[in-house]
């Protein structure tokens, strides 16, 4: 049996020298050097899946003196490191695709809660002029607003007065007082001066 094999070197619990490298290797490539190549260096920015192989020795020399950008300007450079943000990935400008949707929602402009929007999310809740609607006087009725004015019974074009007197009416229907002490109609009750007190707030009484 040869026991300078290389394959007892896998079992022995200190071989006397690893003769795998020069067995299972490739030479190094660079000049006058026969060393077992145990590393590998990339052969620039054009070549990116072709590799140089080297010794340990070799490698580090080859790393300081190589440079990626070799060859380029200092503007194709800057352009290259913008590009690098996005992984060289192509971008456009929001609301530049999609459709006439899509540009349409890019222009929009928030002008706060009294001005037009394009909100087809409701991400501004009633600022959003698709929820809006306007009423005879001129004024624009947002869903709150709505809700309110049915839980009085009322349409959207009531006017001041006649909010103010169906509160009053309703409020005297509702009132434990007017029941004999009962207390079951409470929360309909509450619910009539919630609402109230909302469309008073919003400048409708």
């Amino acid at each position: 049996m040869n026991t300078n094999s290389p394959l007892f070197d896998r079992i022995r619990v200190k071989p006397d020298q690893d003769r795998r490298l020069q067995a299972e290797l490739p030479g190094c490539q660079w000049p006058s050097c026969k060393a077992p190549a145990t590393h590998r260096a990339p052969k620039g920015r054009l070549r990116a899946s072709e590799y140089w192989q080297f010794c340990l020795e070799h490698v580090r020399e080859y790393n300081n003196s190589y440079n990626f950008f070799a060859g380029m300007s200092e503007d194709a450079i800057a352009q290259y490191q913008k590009e690098a943000l996005t992984g060289h990935r192509p971008t456009w400008k929001m609301g530049s695709i999609g459709g006439k949707r899509a540009a349409r929602r890019g222009r929009a402009e928030f002008r706060g809660f009294d001005g037009p929007t394009d909100d087809p999310f409701s991400l501004f809740g009633e600022a959003g002029t698709r929820h809006a609607r306007t009423a005879s006087e001129g004024r624009k009725i947002f869903n709150a607003q709505r809700r309110a004015l049915d839980v009085l019974g009322l349409e959207a074009d009531a006017k001041r007065t006649d909010i103010k007197s169906r509160f009053k009416m309703l409020v005297k229907r509702h009132h434990p007082d007017a029941n004999g002490g009962d207390r079951g109609s409470e929360a309909r009750l509450r619910e009539i001066i919630q609402a109230y007190n909302y469309l008073k707030t919003a400048g409708f009484c």
